[in-house]
């Protein structure tokens, strides 16, 4: 059940990016470009996103026990460190040169080009780079 309710949920995100033209890595290039030719559409679905995202924790937060599983599984942990502001470096300046972050990328797979092909290796080389560095506990 918890894996078909991965999947719904994938599955609406994905719509959701598709409705909002984020798979459009032009439109994302054109929020980042606040000297140029800039487009706010995608300041509006991030607002979107963080306005359900509030209403919604703070629905599911009143349950004792979330529907699907046993227990709420959130992070415990809260430090900052090198693999964290690494990582998030990366993804920034990823989807800054590409137009594509993951949801987008892997919604946009059927129309699939030599730039987000790029990004996709990119991104499953990071996975396994991910992996390889050690963290601390």
């Amino acid at each position: 059940m918890k894996t078909l309710m991965g999947y719904i949920a994938g599955l609406i995100f994905g719509l959701g990016l598709a409705l909002a033209g984020m798979t459009d890595p032009a439109r994302v290039l054109g929020f980042l470009d606040i000297f140029g030719a800039w487009d706010p559409t995608l300041m509006f679905v991030l607002g979107g996103a963080v306005v359900t995202t509030f209403i919604g924790y703070r629905i599911v937060f009143r349950q004792e026990q979330p529907l699907i599983g046993a227990t709420f599984q959130l992070p415990t942990r809260q430090d900052l460190d090198a693999r964290l502001i690494g990582g998030s470096a990366l993804f920034g300046i990823g989807w800054g040169l590409s137009g594509y972050c993951p949801g987008p990328a892997i919604a946009s797979i059927a129309g699939l080009t030599a730039p987000l092909f790029a990004m996709l290796v990119a991104m499953v080389a990071g996975w396994f780079l991910a992996r390889a560095i050690p963290a601390r506990s």
